[in-house]
C-alpha cells in the first residue's frame, strides 16, 4: 500500500472556513438567511454542483458562474487577509511520507491553479507525483470518478491506494472507488458523518501509523 490519495480542503489546507463564509453572506446579502450550517452539506464537492445545487433548491436569482465569482472574490479577500494556511501537522505528515517513499497524489475538487497555488505555499508541491482537480472528472463526489482517476495516473489498483478524507462526501466517495479510507474528523470544523471510513483519526500524524501498519 503504497499509493496515498489526499484531499486538499480540509486535509491539507485549512481553507473550509472561506468556503463556509463567503457563501453564507453571499445568501444573506440576496435575502437567503441560511445559517452557516447549511453549507456543511457540499463540503467536498465541486463549486458547479454546490451553487446550482443552491439556485435549484432556493431560486437564486444570478447565474451559477456569477455566484462562483462572487464566491471566489470573497475567498480571496480571506487568504489574503489570513495566508494560505496548513492543516496542522499535514505537511509534516505528506513530508514523512515522502521520506518513506510513498508515492502520494491530490485528488480535490477544487480548480487546479487553487491546488497549485495551495501547494506552492505550503511548499509540498514536489511530494505529490500528480495532481486531479473537480473540473477533470465528469462528476463530483460522492462519486468516485475523482479517485478512480488518480489511481489510474498512480498506475495503482483502487486496492492498492489509501484516501485521506474529512469530509461525507469525499469519503462515499473514496469507498465507491473501493479505496482503504482514513477519516479525518477536524476538531476544529463542524462534525461530518465519516462513519463509512474504514477507521477515524482527529490527528494527521495519526495517520502516519495507520498508513505504515497497512498490508
Amino acid at each position: 500500500m503504497k499509493k496515498i490519495i489526499f484531499d486538499m480542503d480540509g486535509v491539507l489546507v485549512d481553507s473550509e472556513y472561506t468556503y463556509l463564509q463567503s457563501k453564507t453572506d453571499i445568501l444573506h446579502e440576496q435575502g437567503f438567511m441560511k445559517d452557516i450550517s447549511y453549507q456543511y452539506q457540499f463540503m467536498g464537492t465541486t463549486y458547479d454542483f454546490m451553487w446550482q445545487t443552491m439556485k435549484d433548491e432556493l431560486g437564486l436569482p444570478d447565474s451559477v458562474e456569477t455566484y462562483i465569482d462572487k464566491m471566489n472574490r470573497y475567498r480571496q479577500a480571506m487568504i489574503e487577509r489570513d495566508g494560505v494556511r496548513a492543516i496542522k501537522n499535514s505537511v509534516e505528515l505528506v513530508d514523512e511520507l515522502g521520506k518513506r517513499g510513498y508515492q502520494m497524489a491530490v485528488a480535490s475538487s477544487s480548480p487546479k491553479l487553487e491546488i497549485m497555488r495551495n501547494l506552492r505555499q505550503l511548499g509540498i508541491t514536489s511530494q505529490f507525483a500528480h495532481l486531479v482537480s473537480g473540473e477533470e472528472v465528469a462528476r463530483s463526489k460522492p462519486n468516485p470518478d475523482i479517485f478512480e482517476k488518480a489511481a489510474h495516473l498512480l498506475q495503482a489498483p483502487s486496492s492498492e491506494c489509501i484516501v485521506i478524507e474529512d469530509t461525507r462526501n469525499g469519503v462515499l466517495a473514496a469507498k465507491a472507488a473501493g479505496m482503504y479510507t482514513i477519516g479525518f474528523a477536524n476538531p476544529d470544523y463542524p462534525k461530518q458523518d465519516l462513519s463509512k471510513a474504514d477507521i477515524i483519526v482527529t490527528d494527521m500524524m495519526d495517520a502516519l501509523t495507520i498508513i505504515t501498519e497497512a498490508k
